[in-house]
């Protein structure tokens, strides 16, 4: 059986990485690759794929936009999420949201071949950490860390204005109006009862969001 690979990733280094990992395997070849989010979601919808390998940090929607969009059309399609950012800042979103699977960037590229073809099998996978955070946390915000109550947008807008990036800039990576981009950030400051960029700053280093 050859497993068809869609690759979702901006990061062009990280596709061909990728591209000569499949070109030593005899099961696994890429068929398509995506470079932003639209690109991806067009290139998921026009199928021959078995596998998409989509990442969360894509210029013009997110990857979890990308999910969303994609398994509202096929509920059955096999996505596993690659990204740069740890298990709990977006693995229970992207599961939730339909992922078969959530991995690291820098997992080892065994785990990374046997969930490929798991997914491929039709099964998933959740590391036993992920396993437990679906499992047993909370719905309720009691106790829940404050950016968790952002939606996947607002989560998105906050990590790059803590990272520097201006109301205009923001606006035209997400294809927005500066307008819409203020009122996402009025939102988060609202969500997380801050005043200013400095607050969310010190918050997003504290908990780990500047990466």
């Amino acid at each position: 059986m050859i497993i068809r690979v869609l690759l979702a990733d901006d990061h062009s280094l990280l596709r061909n990485g990728l591209k000569r990992l499949f070109s030593e395997t005899a099961d696994i070849v890429v068929v398509a690759e995506a470079v932003d989010g639209p690109d991806a979601l067009e290139k998921m919808r026009h199928g021959g794929w078995d596998v998409a390998l989509l990442d969360v940090n894509m210029p013009g929607m997110n990857g979890l936009e990308v999910l969303r969009r994609i398994m509202a059309n096929n509920a059955s399609h096999r996505v596993l999420m690659l990204s740069m950012y740890p298990e709990d800042e977006y693995a229970i979103r992207a599961m939730r949201a339909g992922a078969s699977a959530y991995l690291t960037k820098d997992s080892p590229t065994d785990l990374l071949m046997t969930v490929i073809r798991r997914l491929a099998n039709g099964g998933k996978y959740v590391s036993p950490a992920l396993a437990e955070q679906l499992l047993f946390k909370p719905e309720s915000s009691a106790g829940v860390a404050l950016h968790s109550t952002l939606s996947d947008r607002e989560l998105h807008v906050l990590k790059l204005i803590v990272t520097g990036v201006s109301l205009t800039a923001i606006a035209e990576e997400l294809s927005l109006s500066v307008k819409t981009v203020s009122t996402y950030r009025s939102r988060i400051m609202e969500k997380m009862n801050m005043q200013n960029n400095a607050q969310l700053i010190r918050y997003a280093t504290e908990h780990e969001l500047t990466e």
